[in-house]
Formats: C-alpha cells, sequence, structure tokens
C-alpha cells in the first residue's frame, strides 16, 4: 500500500508558505540544516519527528493520512 502523500514536500511547502527558512526549522530542531534539507526528501518520515514538525509548525501533517484512509474506506 503507498499513501500518496510525500512528507518532506509538505513540510518544504508550509516553511515556504510561511516564509521560513531551513536554518529556522533546524533551530527549532536542534539540529544542522542540512538535516532539514534530508527531510524535505524524505516521503515519509518516523512518526515521533513528524509529530514534533507539525507542533512547530502548527500544522497536523497527519491529516493526509487520515485523509488518505478516510478516501479509502468509502
Amino acid at each position: 500500500m503507498t499513501v500518496n502523500t510525500h512528507d518532506g514536500m509538505l513540510i518544504r511547502e508550509k516553511m515556504e508558505r510561511e516564509g521560513r527558512k531551513a536554518e529556522w526549522l533546524a533551530q527549532k530542531l536542534a539540529c544542522h540544516r542540512n538535516n532539514v534539507y534530508r527531510i524535505y526528501q524524505q516521503e515519509h518520515l518516523h512518526p515521533e519527528l513528524l509529530i514534533k514538525i507539525s507542533i512547530i509548525l502548527k500544522h497536523n501533517f497527519f491529516s493526509y493520512y487520515f485523509n488518505y484512509v478516510e478516501e479509502k474506506i468509502k
């Protein structure tokens, strides 16, 4: 089963809409900005990391998964 979402791309798009730089997210995550660029490339992130980023960006990235499930069970 493949969920039609790309976590890293969604995060990058949210960051761009808010005018945020990778350095900002790296500081919030206490990591190097290169790690943020790696996050942008990841199709699926570990749930704990996705939770942290959802809280930092005040956006529920899990909603894309729930929407996918809702579409499949209709």
